[in-house]
């Protein structure tokens, strides 16, 4: 049985994470989505709350589980039993930072392997970071998360 690991922030989920999620599962016995607990960035969501959207975003995938974690990915994927991390690649920027994490995390656990799925062409351009400086400022992000991400984006920025 092979189980991956998709680690992120997921500050908040949007559809290209499902997407990879979706993907990862048909090709493994199980994902396991690692939402990191205090990544080095501003956050919208706390890890409770990002966990929860994610849960409720990949409900309809009977193989994946969503948990919180901290410290190192790669120690969090042998906990996990993961033989495979699952990274998504967008553009040529994100594959220098996901290569530089690929061999570090091979320098650390060389038993692990790194799997990286290419997005779909409609989420290429798509961020965290831009959906929620989108939805702050009003835009129609609708088509680019799932529809209880964008009521809490609109919760966390209108109902205050």
């Amino acid at each position: 049985m092979t189980l991956a690991l998709y680690p992120g922030s997921f500050d908040p989920v949007t559809m290209g994470h499902v997407d990879i999620a979706e993907r990862a599962a048909a090709l493994f016995d199980g994902v396991i989505v690692g939402v990191y607990e205090v990544p080095p960035k501003q956050l919208l969501f706390n890890a409770k709350e990002r966990v929860s959207l994610m849960k409720k975003a990949l409900k309809h995938i009977p193989n994946a589980k969503v948990v919180s974690y901290d410290g190192l990915t790669v120690e969090f994927a042998r906990k996990m039993k993961a033989k495979v991390i699952v990274r998504g690649l967008r553009m040529s920027s994100d594959f220098e930072k996901e290569f530089e994490m690929a061999l570090m995390n091979k320098k650390l656990a060389s038993d692990i392997e790194v799997v990286c799925f290419m997005t779909k062409l409609e989420f290429e351009f798509v961020s965290s970071s831009l959906l929620k400086e989108a939805a702050r400022l009003g835009g129609n992000i609708e088509d680019l998360v799932p529809p209880h991400v964008m009521d809490a984006l609109n919760e966390k920025f209108f109902k205050k």
